[in-house]
């Protein structure tokens, strides 16, 4: 899963995104509100974390206007701003979510898939796909009851089309799943990871929609 940060705070920002890539997101960090709103046009992030002392434009006024536009979006607020007043303000504005500086890394990481989890309309912290199940918490797979070792960018591409059982996710689609910024994308990335799985999972797991992309029926076994 894809994550903007938005993060005036060299020191938190950086703890932040390293602390996330670690339990397997992909984020991109920017550190103030106009460079937030033109990363959020493009369009590609499955969950936004906001601080609200923002340069150039106020972490609210981002927030108000991603909701103005009908973006649903996840918004998980992050800021020193610890009064109840601000606290009401923000949620009201469109947040999901509000956590105070400081705050411990494993605790956001949680709130951040119990917000994926909703967005999803799952209630269960496991994925299940007929004897297939992922647990994005651990990042453990299992197929009838016996453990998978996935790359971290397996679990990246099987956990994307998991989140949407039936919906075909074309090559650039996944790719945006997997790969920030600073990271350079391989041509045939995708179809490696997908190649990966499809050993491991069985060559129909995963089909290919040729031209389009690749997805997981909703009845896989």
């Amino acid at each position: 899963m894809r994550l903007l940060l938005v993060e005036d705070d060299a020191m938190i920002g950086e703890s932040v995104r390293l602390g996330l890539r670690r339990d397997g997101f992909t984020v991109d960090w920017v550190q103030d509100g106009r460079a937030a709103e033109l990363a959020l046009a493009n369009d590609v992030y499955d969950l936004l974390l906001l601080d609200l002392g923002l340069p150039k434009k106020d972490g609210i006024e981002i927030l108000t206007n991603l909701r103005r536009h009908g973006n649903r979006m996840p918004v998980l607020i992050l800021t020193a701003r610890d009064s109840v007043g601000d606290r009401i303000k923000g949620l009201d504005s469109g947040a999901d979510d509000y956590m105070v500086k400081p705050f411990d890394l494993d605790e956001l990481a949680a709130r951040i898939r119990a917000l994926l989890r909703r967005q999803a309309g799952r209630a269960d912290t496991v994925i299940h796909c007929g004897e297939l199940t992922l647990n994005p918490a651990t990042r453990v797979a299992t197929l009838s009851g016996r453990h998978l070792t996935l790359s971290a960018r397996e679990l990246a591409v099987l956990e994307a089309l998991l989140e949407r059982p039936g919906a075909v996710l074309s090559r650039e689609q996944l790719e945006e799943k997997l790969y920030g910024w600073d990271e350079e994308v391989e041509s045939n990335a995708v179809e490696v990871y997908i190649h990966g799985l499809r050993k491991k999972l069985g060559a129909d797991f995963i089909k290919n929609i040729r031209g389009v992309g690749y997805m997981i029926p909703r009845k896989a076994s």
